[in-house]
């Protein structure tokens, strides 16, 4: 098998920038390569085109690589409704839940189908970028691993390990991470990449020299901190790193942080217009003073929903109602603004009373929604997709929005992804400012929320063909990790 695994020393080292950059960089090349994650833990994902769901990372990664996102590409991805319980989709479709107390002996089953995924797709492209998931050196987690070190050693791949710098304490990680690992593991891991450094690589290179000497791996390279670079985040909710220059007056959006927020990149595409600043909080006075509140997504509706009731928010939002203040909920969030919701399945406490600001029910089903919709608003094309196991039905006459509901400044919809629609977004938003009082109007010359997308992944295979040895790299694609690597003890216990 031709591939590589591209593991880290924590969870947001940039695995999955890292990976990207490199799929991108090699299909620039002419290598048909696929990106692969055996198993993601988010509750960001995306519908594929043959309505499998996988996680946003490996969709945007296929996008690097120009290929088609499926389901082999993510074939199980863990969605946590609580802290000691995930919803599992396995090869794009839901497949159960995952106890806290299984995590380590569980998975086996799971395993044989992340396996059988990778199969499947090294026998259809020439190479494999696979990414890791946490840290390998999870040696709690090792007995049941098949994303790490249980990966690389079932199919003998080699392992570049990517450390944070910007974190600090990134050289002892590193070495940390290797001599946590049994000796059969340590022969797998063949690299170190350093990532996210500001400054003069000369005043590191004593350390990356030491960590050489230390471990007997080289460092393949030293990635700067690029600015503006940003991909579906999978470990935190996050808005997209992009602060561009104001054009004119400027809009305030808040996006309420649901512990269980699911899908909450669809504000990234907001975050990316000039002018608009996304804060994302738990403060009701913050939500109180925006221009526009969004309610995201959620993988726990009426658990969130109650946290929001806890937190003072929903007087917040109560509030806005009443005053004519733009309130957008999505999904999740749209839910909680009907006036109630029965849930025998995501939760299964029955019927609680929403926030009752929009003239609708929500019900939940055991089969799970997955869809990508087409439609219109005002002329604009908009295209989207739908993940969810709670319907909503409107009652009586009402203003359609994207197959949901518009009451005075209130929108609600089921629909994720609308925002990357550029036509779309910016009449919204438009609206939305007038709506709010605000001056805000939208740069006529600024680029779509697409092309910046495709700008980050550019930059991120320029990165990777400027700085990191890529004849290493592909060497070790090539022939795997080489023959007579040191052992570093202590080693695994």
């Amino acid at each position: 098998m031709r591939g590589l695994l591209v593991a880290g020393t924590t969870s947001d080292a940039g695995k999955s920038l890292v990976t990207a950059g490199i799929c991108r960089w090699l299909a620039r090349r002419g290598v048909r390569v696929a990106p692969f994650k055996a198993q993601n833990m988010s509750n960001n994902s995306m519908v594929c085109r043959d309505g499998a769901e996988i996680g946003r990372a490996q969709w945007v990664q296929a996008r690097a690589a120009g290929v088609e996102p499926e389901a082999a590409m993510n074939p199980v991805l863990l969605k946590p409704g609580s802290d000691r319980r995930s919803h599992v989709v396995a090869l794009g479709k839901p497949f159960g839940t995952l106890e806290a107390g299984e995590y380590a002996t569980g998975r086996a089953g799971l395993a044989e189908i992340a396996f059988g995924a990778l199969e499947d797709l090294s026998a259809r492209y020439d190479v494999v970028v696979c990414e890791g998931a946490g840290s390998p050196a999870e040696i709690n987690l090792r007995g049941g691993d098949y994303v790490n070190m249980g990966l690389a050693r079932r199919f003998g791949l080699p392992v570049v390990v990517v450390g944070d710098i910007d974190r600090g304490g990134v050289l002892a990680a590193m070495f940390g991470t290797l001599a946590l690992l049994s000796a059969e593991d340590q022969a797998l891991v063949a690299g170190w990449i350093v990532n996210k450094f500001r400054g003069d690589v000369g005043l590191l290179r004593p350390g990356l020299d030491s960590l050489e000497k230390v471990t007997g791996r080289p460092v393949l390279g030293v990635l700067p901190w690029l600015d503006r670079v940003w991909i579906d985040s999978e470990d935190a909710l996050a808005a997209a790193g992009w602060r561009r220059e104001a054009h004119g007056a400027g809009l305030r959006v808040a996006v309420v942080r649901f512990p269980r927020a699911s899908n909450a990149t669809d504000v990234d595409a907001l975050a990316a217009e000039p002018g608009v600043t996304v804060t994302l909080t738990a403060d009701p006075d913050v939500v109180a003073a925006a221009d526009i509140v969004v309610l995201p997504g959620s993988r726990a509706t009426v658990g969130d929903l109650a946290w929001l009731r806890e937190r003072g928010l929903d007087v917040a939002v109560v509030a806005r109602a009443a005053a004519g203040r733009p309130v957008l909920g999505i999904c999740g969030g749209y839910q909680m603004l009907a006036e109630s919701i029965v849930d025998d399945v995501e939760s299964g406490v029955g019927t609680v009373p929403g926030l009752g600001l929009l003239p609708a029910r929500v019900t939940f089903a055991a089969e799970k929604v997955l869809a990508r919709p087409v439609g219109e608003w005002r002329g604009t094309r908009v295209g989207a997709y739908e993940i969810h196991h709670g319907s909503v039905t409107v009652d009586g006459p009402h203003e359609s929005f994207l197959d949901g509901v518009r009451a005075g400044a209130l929108w609600g919809t089921m629909w994720h992804g609308a925002f990357e629609n550029d036509a779309f977004r910016r009449a919204w938003l438009t609206e939305a400012a007038a709506q709010a009082g605000t001056r805000w109007a939208p740069a006529p010359d600024a680029p779509g929320f697409g092309d910046l997308r495709e700008e980050m992944l550019d930059k991120l295979a320029d990165a990777v063909g400027e700085h990191l040895d890529t004849t290493a790299l592909l060497g070790l694609v090539e022939a795997g990790a080489p023959g007579g690597l040191p052992f570093v003890p202590p080693g695994a216990p």
